[in-house]
């Protein structure tokens, strides 16, 4: 670490307050401790600036849109600057539409409903499911993982060079992997997308709570991320990018909001106007609460400075990567290799262990919360891994396969939440564990490893 990283990672001397810092929990070996939430790649706490901006709003919501009454005039203000903080806050371009959703998922599959009939789509195996399958009713590429950025590149360039040149095409690719944090080159592939005639979506789910995103300087068509992830759990995403193909296709949903006009017909069926707007697909009440918190981190994180975030963030990350290395029973997971950039999201196997096993040992001996499993990413974990069907450890992995229960890792995941105290404590729980073994017996009780009774 550089001594300007140095420097700036101390301007902030603590993390960025968080819900449930001094949660106990109970320790199958007796006692409670403060719990450790290493789990932020899957959901991250809910900034206190966010719960107490929520909590001061509460009192004062009002239905959304076209209410003549004060909260409601007051509720539907605070939605749509909302829309404008975000809007900022991803630096879009002056003609972008920004939609409010309920998640990346949903944003995706927002995007997939609306492509031009014929439209080709060309995405990574490694992706994250929320953007590697809603695409199937398009004609869709599977891209095979590529084990450098410039490869990466490469082989969507091939891809998008023996496409039908004439049709419109969709890339879709993660900013950063939910499994090894790495950083994707997105300029460079948003570059090769619009050299061959395509378009690009971003996934920002894992990139946007540890990186600024410019939809300008990346140059992505749409930029898709999760309110859970920025913490800001009330149950909204974003969706934000390009009109035009927003505007031409029917409404995601159809119903009350999205609809300008509706009249009946004199054969008895009805013609129904839509919106133009962001309204289109933004059909029913607005989730005015999910939209406030998301606008309400995005300033919080943009007040903190997201060059002090990223240098802690690092220093994180290298605490992490250090101690695992000392550990020789421990292999992290990784595309690009050890020096390549990435987010505070590390996986791993450790030789000898289940990671279901071992990730209950981690809660119910110590307190620290992480995720086992395949995180939603079956075929990047299936690259990473191999196939080896044999079963190590106590307890079986509770989203594998029959004759796949040890293709399971292991992943921990830290941001502008996390205290130093929790990053050590888990790097000396897994070298106690590595050397010494568990205190308790484990098996697994409906599909989950957990401490026997």
């Amino acid at each position: 670490m550089s001594v300007t990283t140095v420097a700036a990672a101390r301007t902030i001397c603590a993390p960025l307050p968080v819900l449930g810092r001094d949660v106990t929990v109970p320790l199958v070996t007796g006692g409670e401790v403060t719990y450790a939430a290493l789990d932020y790649a899957a959901s991250a706490p809910a900034l206190q600036r966010v719960w107490d901006d929520v909590a001061a709003y509460a009192p004062y919501y009002g239905s959304v849109h076209r209410g003549a009454g004060y909260l409601s005039q007051l509720s539907t203000d605070l939605f749509e600057n909302a829309r404008r903080t975000v809007e900022e806050f991803l630096d879009c371009r002056p003609d972008d539409q920004l939609i409010f959703t309920r998640s990346t998922t949903d944003s995706l599959n927002l995007l997939a409903a609306v492509l031009p009939a014929d439209c080709q789509v060309f995405v990574f195996e490694t992706e994250h499911h929320a953007s590697l399958l809603p695409w199937q009713d398009a004609r869709v590429s599977y891209l095979d993982a590529p084990r450098t950025p410039g490869q990466a590149v490469e082989i969507l360039e091939r891809a998008l060079a023996a496409r039908d040149p004439y049709g419109p095409a969709l890339v879709c690719v993660t900013g950063a992997s939910n499994v090894t944090g790495e950083l994707w080159p997105v300029r460079e592939l948003a570059a090769a997308a619009h050299a061959h005639g395509a378009r690009i979506v971003l996934d920002a789910a894992q990139l946007a709570p540890h990186h600024p995103v410019s939809v300008q300087d990346l140059d992505v068509d749409w930029i898709a991320f999760s309110g859970h992830k920025l913490y800001a759990p009330f149950g909204s995403g974003v969706l934000a990018g390009r009109a035009d193909w927003l505007q031409a296709a029917d409404p995601y949903l159809a119903g009350g909001g999205a609809s300008r006009k509706v009249t009946r017909r004199e054969d008895g069926g009805v013609d129904v106007e839509w919106h133009d707007s962001a309204a289109r697909h933004e059909a029913g009440s607005p989730n005015v609460i999910g939209a406030y918190s998301i606008a309400s981190a995005c300033k919080a994180l943009t007040e903190a400075g997201f060059d002090t975030l990223v240098a802690r963030e690092q220093h994180l990350i290298e605490k992490v990567r250090a101690g695992l290395a000392e550990v020789p029973e421990v292999k992290v997971l990784s595309l690009f290799g050890d020096d390549a950039p990435r987010v505070g999201v590390i996986s791993f196997v450790v030789d000898g262990w289940n990671s279901s096993h071992f990730a209950a040992a981690l809660s119910a001996e110590y307190g620290i919360g992480v995720r086992d499993g395949l995180f939603c990413a079956h075929p990047l974990l299936r690259t990473l891994l191999g196939t080896d069907p044999q079963t190590q450890g106590e307890c079986g992995a509770p989203e594998a396969a029959p004759g796949e229960k040890s293709l399971n890792a292991i992943r921990v995941s830290f941001g502008a939440g996390t205290p130093d105290e929790h990053v050590e404590r888990f790097v000396s729980a897994v070298r106690e564990l590595v050397t010494k073994g568990a205190k308790w017996t484990y098996h697994t009780e409906n599909g989950r490893c957990v401490p026997a009774v």
